[in-house]
């Protein structure tokens, strides 16, 4: 193992260990001084080592979108998962009630049929399955539209066997397309009071509902503290990316992840080629509004764009009279880390320019 980043071959995938810490604890402290549960994405991470931090931290568990990523992190010795994502199929419920005896899982429920078949396959073997009912509260993926579908769909959980009904939760992505840093906020507000006015409604039918659930990065600390949430799922926040340096919720140092590179060739004066393309940083822009242009930001580079990737080659324009050399190397701060992740086999861990330590991304392409 290298023991100093110079010595690393490129493209590759460091995480600053200070950062990382920081952003864990931070996120942790915030949590407990406002009185929430925490229950941070791992999909981000796919790293049992973070998800062990942030349950030392204090997390109460941790929140997969797979249950192929929930089995790596129970293989760790986590036994609290909530799997966000609706599970169809026989495959899945087979693969459900095995973990179920290894580990308290719950899930979410956003169609009456999805729940009738999880109600059957938990009641076939003798299982109780706590279940969210997941709310759209307007990024118009996954969800039930709040107040009385909610409600409906909640009653509905509520009388089925085999399930438990747990809560409401919802994934207020679309937070992040709003636009301006004061825009986000509105929007994470609007959130989260819409989530406690369905749990309200849902309350006054007599129904109790014990988890109001949040989840966003960039609105982690605004829907979080909306009167009646009571948990939050951030990801991206071990890491932070460019993103949320965009909307102003970090500044560039904050940012523990980043891919380093190396300038292959300079093929003209103001284009040279970094040897990271689709295959270390992804196509995605950043998730902001309008849409920003490049795919990263250049530390030490801030006047650099990477303009364009394919497979192997980040194409990226420059000052015609920028002196870098072929063979310099640079870090990148991807657009979006959580697909950044998942295209590399394990992260490097560093501190300072020292390399500490090489931890297996062991979640990588689990989709199943």
């Amino acid at each position: 193992m290298a023991t100093n980043i110079s010595e690393l071959d490129t493209p590759a995938l460091i995480v600053d260990i200070d950062k990382l810490k920081h952003n864990i604890q931070d996120m942790a402290d915030f949590a407990a001084a406002n009185d929430i549960q925490l229950r941070p994405h791992a999909k981000t991470h796919k790293t049992p080592q973070i998800g062990k931090l942030q349950l030392e931290a204090g997390a109460i568990g941790l929140t997969v979108a797979k249950l192929s990523e929930a089995e790596v992190f129970i293989d760790a010795g986590c036994d609290e998962i909530l799997v966000a994502y609706p599970l169809v199929g026989q495959a899945k419920h087979r693969r459900l009630v095995e973990l179920c005896q290894r580990a308290r899982i719950t899930t979410v429920v956003d169609h009456p049929d999805i729940a009738a078949a999880l109600s059957r396959a938990m009641s076939a073997n003798g299982l109780e399955l706590p279940v969210m009912v997941e709310v759209d509260t307007g990024l118009n993926r996954c969800g039930v539209l709040p107040l009385e579908p909610a409600r409906e769909l909640a009653q509905q959980v509520a009388r089925l066997p085999g399930l438990r009904f747990a809560g409401l939760l919802t994934h207020e992505g679309h937070a992040q397309l709003a636009g301006a840093p004061e825009e986000v906020r509105s929007t994470g507000l609007s959130a989260g009071q819409m989530m406690a006015e369905t749990a309200e409604l849902i309350g006054k039918s007599g129904l109790e509902v014990p988890i109001i659930s949040v989840g966003l990065t960039a609105t982690a600390k605004i829907t979080a503290t909306v009167d009646g949430v009571t948990e939050t799922r951030p990801g991206i926040y071990v890491f932070y990316d460019r993103s949320e340096v965009l909307h102003q919720v970090v500044t560039p140092d904050r940012c523990a992840a980043r891919v380093l590179a190396t300038v292959a060739t300079r093929p003209t004066a103001d284009r040279i080629i970094l040897d990271s393309g689709t295959k270390a940083l992804t196509s995605d822009r950043a998730g902001v509004a309008p849409p920003v242009t490049g795919h990263g930001y250049v530390i030490d580079h801030p006047d650099w764009e990477i303009t364009s990737l394919s497979e192997e080659h980040g194409a990226t324009t420059i000052a015609a009279d920028d002196p870098v050399p072929i063979g310099e190397r640079v870090q990148i701060i991807p657009n979006h880390i959580c697909p950044v992740i998942n295209l590399f086999d394990r992260m490097t861990i560093v501190k300072g320019e020292n390399v500490i330590d090489e931890w297996a991304v062991a979640a990588r392409g689990k989709s199943q």
